[in-house]
């Protein structure tokens, strides 16, 4: 879990701050702005709300108890324990979650924060049964990961669908199915509170809309299925705000569907790296500082070993705070990326649409009153020191939803009980 002692009115002025990583980029529409994140190789996924005629949910009739009859054998409580050579007090840490399953074949979705670098893993059916887990995937940018379960002696799992989570509407009324606590498989309703909720940047995660939620969900959450009245899967709950109540967040159905196949196959998901973070200068920023800035990316971070920092791209050296907005001045403007200047979120949407592993990119760049061309070769994006959950630095107020027995890790990942 991520912890620190900011209120959570400030948390959320710093949900609409508009500071984007840059990476492949993939974009969601909101009422008010286009939102250009950081993601992967995945087509480009539009989180919007649907218009009232778009949705109907007219068809569902079921009562909650009769959702949760039909949907809770398809939810598991997952078990991963995991070794470190390196501490003799405290080398065994075993951490508990949820997930769901996906597929009759035995796939199960979760959490990677649930299992991320553990040595073994079982999952505990509803019945009662336990079995053993193969990791044939994670990502941690997303949070998400893919077990496998041997084959049942007789018959077939009971899976869940995925829905469209596109048609999510404010106000919504959803299910989450998990194991909080370490109590066992337990059921709580709420709403959507809100959706394309961008959470503070992590650096541990890349930025992407998430589903909000007010429905009770606790340590042991992690990775369990967010349902809509239908009994789909809408998100897979992920983290929580903490020093606030009921605040929870799920990542959305159509993205988690959408990385099954990478998880399975290649056990990652294969990313395309450029190695910059930063904003795009616009007028507000002009405004604010008052001075003649020239319009571009401002690179206020540059990852060691990157594309960009083969290429001598320089970050920002000094910090500062407008409002609730930090940023690190003092950095290179990318003015334009393979002759498509850099104005808007709509041409650098455009700009990072021909960005692929094996491809040479070309960047103009501004750096002291000079302008000056860069070449760069895409390569994929390695995992980072601060992707891993077991990193002991802590980000915001958001706290994952694993429980755990090893005290060590609650600063950046898991607290609670003992599964």
């Amino acid at each position: 879990m991520y912890s620190t002692n900011k209120n959570s009115k400030a948390v959320q002025n710093e949900i609409r701050s508009e500071k984007r990583s840059i990476g492949i980029i993939a974009r969601w529409r909101t009422p008010q702005k286009l939102l250009v994140l950081a993601l992967t190789l995945l087509p480009a996924i539009s989180v919007v709300a649907a218009t009232a005629s778009a949705y109907d949910i007219s068809r569902c009739r079921l009562s909650n108890a009769e959702l949760y009859e039909s949907k809770s054998p398809a939810v598991v409580r997952i078990t991963a324990l995991t070794i470190n050579p390196y501490r003799q007090e405290d080398r065994v840490h075993q951490a508990a979650g949820s997930g769901f399953i996906i597929d009759d074949r035995g796939l199960v979705m979760t959490n990677s924060h649930v299992v991320f670098g553990a040595q073994a893993v079982s999952v505990t059916l509803n019945d009662g049964t336990t079995l053993p887990a193969r990791l044939l995937g994670t990502d941690p940018i997303f949070d998400l990961a893919i077990l496998q379960l041997p084959k049942p002696d007789k018959g077939k799992f009971s899976v869940l669908d995925f829905g469209d989570s596109d048609q999510v509407r404010q106000g919504d009324e959803i299910l989450v199915i998990g194991n909080p606590m370490g109590l066992g498989q337990t059921i709580t309703s709420g709403i959507v509170s809100a959706h394309n909720r961008i959470l503070p940047e992590r650096p541990r995660l890349l930025s992407w809309p998430m589903i909000q939620t007010d429905a009770a969900i606790n340590s042991g959450n992690s990775g369990g299925p967010l349902l809509n009245s239908c009994g789909d899967v809408i998100g897979v709950v992920s983290v929580m705000l903490g020093n606030a109540q009921n605040i929870g967040f799920a990542v959305p159905s159509n993205l988690a569907k959408t990385v099954v196949t990478s998880l399975v196959e290649k056990g990652r998901l294969i990313r395309p790296w450029l190695g910059v973070d930063g904003s795009l200068i616009d007028a507000s920023m002009k405004q604010i500082f008052a001075v003649p800035l020239t319009s571009g990316f401002m690179v206020e971070s540059v990852e060691p070993g990157s594309p960009a920092s083969i290429a001598d791209i320089s970050g920002g050296r000094l910090p500062v705070k407008v409002g609730l907005r930090s940023l690190i001045l003092g950095g290179d403007i990318i003015v334009a990326i393979n002759d498509i200047e850099l104005k808007d979120n709509e041409s650098l949407q455009k700009a990072f649409d021909l960005v692929h592993i094996g491809s040479k990119i070309k960047l103009k760049v501004f750096r002291q009153d000079k302008i000056f061309t860069a070449e760069l070769n895409i390569i994929e994006r390695p995992l980072q020191p601060g992707d891993m959950p077991e990193s002991s630095q802590s980000f915001s107020v958001f706290q994952g939803l694993g429980s755990s027995e090893n005290k060590a890790h609650r600063n950046h990942g898991e607290i609670g009980v003992s599964p």
